[in-house]
């Protein structure tokens, strides 16, 4: 039995939820999110809740159950408050613009590196800090993910791209041979 799967997700005012099939569509102020529930769970929209309950004894059922849960209230808080991460450049001559549908990044290369922000994704750039912002809390968690792995913190200096608040585990650089007497 899954613990988080029991649960009943409260469904706030101002969020309109049609379950059609397999195929559960959450519609707030902010916009509109669908999600394919897989054949071993059931969902079912009673009053202002919702209840996610297993009908087969698969292997996968367990496992499945508390994470579609999951899935289903982030969102519905996806489509009423919205999800946000924050990125850090930190490195000299390390930059990032907006242009257009796109970001820019100088990260020590020789070459620029161009990043396509997916739809649904917003990004905001001020000085060495990246804003992703959005409704789908997978599509904002993937985005930084990618922005990040471009270069990734560097365990010496600690240079390149880091979550807002994220402790970089530093190395102790080469000793320098000193005069021994």
């Amino acid at each position: 039995m899954s613990k988080i799967g029991k649960k009943l997700i409260e469904v706030p005012s101002g969020v309109n939820i049609t379950i059609e099939d397999n195929l559960i569509k959450v519609k707030g102020t902010k916009g509109e999110l669908e999600y394919k529930i897989p054949r071993e769970l059931k969902v079912t929209l009673m009053e202002n809740k919702i209840a996610v309950l297993p009908i087969s004894k698969s292997k996968r059922t367990p496992a499945l159950w508390g994470t579609i849960r999951a899935v289903i209230a982030n969102m519905i808080s996806g489509v009423t408050s919205g999800f946000e991460k924050k990125l850090e450049i930190e490195g000299i001559g390390f930059k990032a613009k907006a242009q257009d549908n796109d970001l820019v990044f100088n990260l020590g290369f020789s070459h620029q590196i161009v990043f396509k922000v997916p739809d649904g994704i917003k990004v905001d750039v001020s000085k060495n800090t990246i804003t992703i912002s959005g409704i789908s809390k997978e599509l904002v968690g993937q985005t930084a993910a990618n922005i990040r792995a471009l270069k990734k913190p560097e365990p010496y200096k600690g240079k390149g791209i880091r979550y807002a608040g994220e402790v970089i585990k530093r190395k102790v650089g080469k000793k320098v041979a000193g005069t021994t007497g």
